[in-house]
């Protein structure tokens, strides 16, 4: 994960007496009010569309931040991963993702990220809540069909609205995403369960977002959550979902990753009827990060293009 510290947090403490300066910043960061949204609005661009917005959204009595950019016809929802922002998990898509083509659409679900309050909560059936919120927040933003890019846990809370909301879901690309927890991957989760063990790397991003005992508390109830979903359920997060899956689906998956099993693309696309799979044979878990490009590529032509699948 990438630190949020140069995108979102970058203010300086130092007052500056230039006039120039001053016309400059209000220029290029404006706060616009609309009913129920505070936007904070940056821009390289003047075309319609181009500048990319951040603020809050008010959803089902919740404030949701999310970023919004782009003019086109085609709006993508991004959702990111456990304890995972807009621009933690997707900024090379919020930044390079064709803005003639798409209107892009990144949230931190709430309890992550800007979301918060409220603080995040992992009741039995949290990424069936999550899925309800997301398809909210589409509709909140007057997106009446839309398509889904959803990493890790991301893509299975994409799965699921896929599935729950149909009607509104063009086409999906889920990366890292899986329908149901293995023991051996429990034991991943509990291996890395003390952040103290992270690498600096790792963990400062998030430690800048949310405080170390929030990051603590949180991660661990995720894990508490996924273990307690693996003991009831048998593992099954949403596999009566996937089978209800009804558009164009591109599985993306890294051959390197270890946090979720190479098995789960393979289960998808047998059990998504309108499904293709596509491996990158260098990729880890966070492969569009690392392989922007590429990833970026590949998801605009699946996207754009008439499905043929």
């Amino acid at each position: 994960m990438k630190s949020l510290s140069s995108i979102m947090w970058a203010t300086s403490n130092k007052f500056s007496f230039s006039l120039g300066k001053k016309l400059l910043n209000n220029v290029r960061k404006k706060l616009v009010i609309k009913s129920n949204m505070l936007t904070s609005s940056y821009s390289t661009s003047t075309k319609p569309g181009h500048t990319i917005k951040e603020g809050k959204v008010n959803v089902d009595g919740i404030d949701i931040n999310c970023v919004q950019v782009g003019a086109g016809e085609h709006p993508v929802l991004l959702l990111p991963g456990v304890m995972g922002t807009c621009w933690t998990d997707f900024k090379p898509q919020i930044e390079n993702f064709p803005r003639d083509k798409f209107k892009i659409v990144a949230w931190d679900p709430p309890g992550y990220g800007k979301s918060r309050p409220p603080d995040r909560k992992f009741p039995e059936d949290f990424f069936q809540r999550d899925a309800e919120w997301g398809n909210n927040l589409m509709k909140t933003l007057g997106h009446s069909t839309f398509s889904l890019l959803g990493w890790s846990d991301g893509g299975i809370t994409a799965l699921i609205l896929a599935s729950k909301f149909s009607e509104n879901v063009r086409k999906m690309i889920v990366v890292g995403a899986n329908a149901y927890v293995l023991p051996d991957e429990l034991k991943m989760y509990e291996k890395i369960r003390n952040i103290d063990s992270w690498s600096a790397r790792m963990k400062e991003p998030l430690l800048a977002i949310y405080g170390e005992d929030y990051f603590r508390k949180t991660w661990a109830a995720w894990i508490d959550s996924i273990t307690e979903i693996y003991k009831k359920n048998n593992g099954d997060i949403c596999k009566n979902d996937v089978a209800r899956i009804k558009c164009p689906t591109l599985i993306v998956h890294g051959k390197k990753d270890v946090m979720v099993d190479f098995e789960h693309p393979f289960y998808l696309n047998k059990h998504i009827k309108n499904s293709q799979t596509r491996i990158f044979e260098q990729g880890a878990h966070n492969l569009h990060l690392r392989y922007p490009e590429e990833f970026n590529k590949l998801a605009t032509d699946f996207f754009m293009e008439k499905s043929k699948i």
